[in-house]
């Protein structure tokens, strides 16, 4: 019988063989940034690649063009590698998913390469659209991650743990509309939309020393007139919202919504606000699992910060909360940069496709292959996952149980 070792040093010896290619994948992808929903070239790219090493990759899943699924192993728990390809607009790949496309390639070839010996199956699903469109929620409602034991993902960020906090979030598109008119000739027949985003945004801001603590709006005005001689009959922006649970995320969209009707309204303008992408939910880190990561990280090198030392006002949101929800999940971030050198800047995609970046990489192929092994082979770890995960889902029921009788109140 192979030992659990010698499973493990098998599959980092794949992700060594596999580099190259690895790390010319994740080169393609940041080098041809692709934004939600139109990830067209990353997603060849890494079909590509998957079935040049026996990883036949289904497109479509969900419904959704540029999202794929497949699977090896016949019996045993199933393992969910996670990659992530879209870009950010503007800066591109600002949030380094090309280093997490290839990592879950990565340790999917790997985990695979043992999966008979260690009686397991592994399947890669390819998630689009995690900066805005919710990928992962429409696999989720699609059944992509029924059976699955555990889903296994790595981020790079400027800091590395395994234990990140990633809380809920939802954003919202405000149309502010008035009534055009010429600014010098009649200006008293005009209704300036503008003027009614401009006090919303206001408003907001206003609201934020007041706000609970994690509770986290920012903002962008979209649109504001055309000329400076017409009264702009159309205003747009967009708000994200953030909050520790989507417990508390609901009266803080209530919130928001409120300031910013009342603002329009005062200037005599209409407003639609509508959700522009769905709730993520806050991720509940499997702590079993996250556990075995960490020993497995540790063996090659890497010091991931625990939970009590990650700083409080470092956090984000991501789509993963939602299928953390249903299946046991870590999301664990791999350090590939300085602290003053973060996320979602140019300064960052820059530092995403340097040899630190993509050592990293490599690393976290490494790990999350490991980390399979020890699902496959570790009974004792599965059910340690699974009695956590039960009691977390209890307490969801029962907040969801409460936030819907809170919203039929209101209504």
């Amino acid at each position: 019988m192979t030992s659990v070792a010698a499973l493990k040093d098998r599959v980092c010896r794949r992700v060594d063989d596999l580099a190259p290619e690895l790390i010319a994948l994740s080169r393609t992808i940041h080098a041809n940034p692709e934004l939600a929903f139109r990830e067209r070239r990353a997603v060849a790219a890494i079909t590509g690649l998957a079935a040049r090493h026996g990883l036949r990759l289904r497109t479509g899943a969900a419904g959704m063009p540029t999202a794929f699924a497949g699977e090896i192993g016949a019996v045993g728990p199933r393992v969910a590698m996670l990659c992530e390809y879209d870009a950010l607009p503007g800066i591109g790949h600002g949030c380094g998913h090309h280093l997490i496309a290839a990592a879950g390639l990565g340790a999917a070839l790997a985990a695979a390469d043992v999966a008979g010996t260690a009686g397991g199956r592994v399947r890669l699903v390819g998630c689009p659209a995690e900066e805005s469109g919710g990928g992962k929620i429409r696999l989720l409602d699609g059944g992509v991650f029924r059976g699955v034991a555990a889903v296994l993902m790595v981020h790079p960020n400027s800091y590395e743990t395994a234990h990140p906090r990633i809380v809920a979030a939802t954003s919202l598109d405000v149309v502010v509309t008035g009534r055009a008119a010429h600014a010098s000739l009649f200006p008293e027949r005009g209704v300036n939309a503008l003027d009614g985003l401009v006090l919303g945004y206001q408003a907001v801001a206003a609201l934020r020393p007041h706000l609970p603590a994690g509770d986290r709006v920012t903002g962008i005005i979209r649109e504001g007139g055309t000329a400076a001689n017409i009264v702009p009959d159309r205003a747009t922006s967009t708000f994200l919202l953030r909050s520790p649970r989507a417990e508390t995320l609901l009266p803080l969209e209530r919130r928001i919504r409120q300031a910013l009707t009342a603002a329009a309204a005062s200037v005599g303008a209409g407003v639609t606000i509508r959700r522009s992408m769905p709730v993520y939910a806050e991720l509940d880190t499997s702590n079993p699992l996250a556990g075995a990561y960490v020993g497995n990280v540790t063996r090659l090198g890497r010091r991931p910060l625990r939970a009590s030392k990650v700083p409080a006002n470092v956090v984000g949101s991501s789509d993963i909360g939602n299928v953390g929800a249903v299946v046991p999940a870590i999301h664990p971030m791999l350090r590939i940069s300085s602290a003053d050198t973060v996320p979602h800047t140019a300064e960052f995609a820059a530092a995403a496709v340097r040899p630190v970046a993509e050592r990293a990489m490599l690393d976290g192929a490494k790990a999350l292959a490991m980390t399979a092994v020890d699902v496959w082979t570790r009974p004792e770890l599965r059910a340690a996952m699974s009695v956590e995960h039960g009691v977390m889902r209890r307490r969801r029921h029962r907040e969801s149980t409460r936030r819907s009788s809170r919203v039929h109140q209101v209504a």
